[in-house]
C-alpha cells in the first residue's frame, strides 16, 4: 500500500465515510433506499383528455349485476340515488350481466338514471385474488392497458354509451410491499388512459385508497402522464363526502373528478324492491 501523509489519510477517511454514509452501507444501497416508490413515466397521449369535463354530483350505488328495470323504476325518486354503477366489460367481472344490453341502457336512461361504467380486467401482479387470476405483466403493462381500453370502448359503443363517457378501471386492493407491483399498476393505468383518450372517451380509475389510489397519487406527484380524468376511491368509512378520507391530497383530482365508495355490501329496499349494493357519493363524470 502506498504511504499516505496524515492529511491525506484524513481526506481518504472522509471520502470513505461519505461513500458508506457513516453506517457501513454503500452509496449504492443508500441510493436505492432513497429512490421513490413510483417513478415518473410519460406516454404519448394522442387524443388528449376529453374536454370539457361533464360532471354530475349526487349519491350513486353499484351492484354486481345490472339490476332489473322494474327495480330501477321503483327506486328512481324513492331512493336517494341518481346514478348506478354497471360492469360494462372486462374478462374478470365478478358476475354475469344477462340484462346489460343497449336496450337496457336506453330504458334506464329514459327513467332518468346516470351511469358509472366499470371495466374489470387484469389485476396487480402481487394481488391475492383467487377469483381473478389474470395479472398484469410488468414488462408489457402499458401495452396491456391500451388493449383493455380498446375492449372497454367496444363495449361502451355496443351499449350506446357515446364518446365522452367515462369508464372506470377496477383494480382490486393489493399489498404495498412490492414497488415493482405498484409500478406495473401505474404503467397499466397510463396505457389505459392513453387508449381511452385516443378513442374519445374519459378515463376513470377505481381502487382502494390504501393500494391502487396510493400508487396512482404517487405517480401524479412524480409527474407521470396521462393521468385518469377521474378517481373512484374505496374506503368504507361511512363518510358521505369526496374529501379523500385523509388519504388523498386536496390538490389531486380536485376539479369535480372524484367518486367515494363509502359503504359496501348492504341490502336496501325502496318501493318494495330490494338490492344488495355498495354506496357511493359522486362529484365527477358519469355517462348519460
Amino acid at each position: 500500500m502506498r504511504y499516505l501523509r496524515p492529511a491525506a489519510l484524513l481526506a481518504a477517511a472522509l471520502v470513505l465515510l461519505l461513500a458508506t454514509d457513516g453506517t457501513g452501507a454503500s452509496a449504492e444501497s443508500a441510493a436505492r433506499a432513497a429512490a421513490p416508490r413510483i417513478r415518473a413515466v410519460t406516454l404519448p397521449d394522442r387524443g388528449g383528455p376529453v374536454r370539457p369535463l361533464d360532471t354530475w354530483s349526487g349519491p350513486a350505488f353499484d351492484a354486481c349485476t345490472a339490476p332489473p328495470i322494474d327495480t330501477l323504476r321503483a327506486w328512481h325518486g324513492a331512493s336517494p340515488y341518481g346514478a348506478v354503477g354497471i360492469y360494462t366489460s372486462g374478462s374478470q367481472r365478478g358476475c354475469g350481466q344477462p340484462r346489460l344490453t343497449a336496450d337496457w341502457v336506453r330504458q334506464v336512461r329514459a327513467l332518468g338514471w346516470r351511469f358509472l361504467p366499470v371495466h374489470v380486467g387484469l389485476q396487480a401482479p402481487c394481488a391475492d385474488l383467487s377469483r381473478k387470476p389474470k395479472r398484469i405483466d410488468p414488462a408489457k403493462a402499458a401495452e396491456q392497458g391500451r388493449q383493455e381500453a380498446d375492449e372497454a370502448v367496444q363495449a361502451l359503443r355496443s351499449l350506446g354509451l357515446a364518446g365522452g363517457s367515462p369508464v372506470y378501471l377496477d383494480i382490486e386492493a393489493y399489498p404495498l410491499h412490492d414497488p415493482a407491483c405498484g409500478q406495473a399498476v401505474v404503467d397499466f393505468t397510463l396505457g389505459w388512459t392513453a387508449g381511452l383518450h385516443a378513442a374519445g372517451y374519459r378515463s376513470g380509475f377505481y381502487s382502494s385508497l390504501d393500494s391502487g389510489v396510493s400508487d396512482l397519487a404517487a405517480a401524479a406527484r412524480a409527474g407521470s402522464s396521462p393521468m385518469p380524468d377521474a378517481l373512484w376511491y374505496a374506503r368504507w368509512d361511512d363518510q358521505v363526502d369526496t374529501a379523500g378520507s385523509g388519504g388523498l391530497a386536496p390538490d389531486l383530482w380536485s376539479f369535480h373528478q372524484r367518486v367515494h365508495q363509502y359503504h359496501g355490501n348492504v341490502e336496501e329496499t325502496f318501493n318494495g324492491a330490494t338490492l344488495a349494493v355498495d354506496r357511493n357519493l359522486v362529484d365527477g363524470p358519469t355517462a348519460g
